[in-house]
């Protein structure tokens, strides 16, 4: 059996265990709070702001995982019509135009963190700095960015060695 390194386990699954964590305190805080409103007649702001803050990082964390996959929505029935090189190429050209997005959204993400962190703005319920919310984007494009140049690298040399295209996997197996 192959054993991974610890930095490649967590490259291969770092997503998959902080998806399956937000998803997780997700459902148990509202489940609690579902409870809490049903039975008692009585509910929390700070369960409501758990879990909309855990949506946003389940979000941004699984747009990450997507891109890492290829599972994002393409319509592939161009594919069908090209050589092996078109589709590599296309998929390329797809890279580079994220990675110009994503590097335009990341500068753009950092300007509400840097703002929260200078006025220290807090959430109502938990309160809690709003910047630990609040860098679910920047953590998210970033993610994304280190899962494109993998893709890009990995099409760069599908192409070189003539190997097929990686058309994508399944997030969850």
């Amino acid at each position: 059996m192959n054993k991974l390194s610890v930095f490649q386990r967590v490259d291969r699954d770092l997503e998959k265990w902080a998806l399956l964590w937000f998803y997780a305190m997700l459902v148990v805080t509202m489940a609690i709070e579902v409870l809490r409103r049903e039975v008692f007649s009585y509910s929390s702001i700070w369960g409501e702001e758990i879990v909309r803050y855990a949506f946003i990082y389940l979000v941004w964390i699984g747009a990450a995982a997507a891109v890492r996959e290829r599972a994002h929505i393409r319509i592939d029935i161009l594919f069908e019509f090209c050589s092996k090189r078109v589709r590599a190429l296309l998929y390329l050209t797809g890279d580079f135009v994220m990675v110009a997005v994503a590097v335009f959204a990341l500068v753009l993400s950092f300007e509400s963190l840097l703002v929260s962190l200078k006025f220290g703005s807090v959430s109502h319920g938990l309160r809690l700095p709003m910047s630990l919310f609040l860098c679910a984007v920047p953590i998210g494009f970033s993610l994304m960015l280190y899962r494109l140049m993998q893709s890009i690298r990995r099409d760069l040399d599908n192409i070189k060695n003539n190997r097929d295209t990686y058309e994508g996997g399944r997030l969850f197996d």
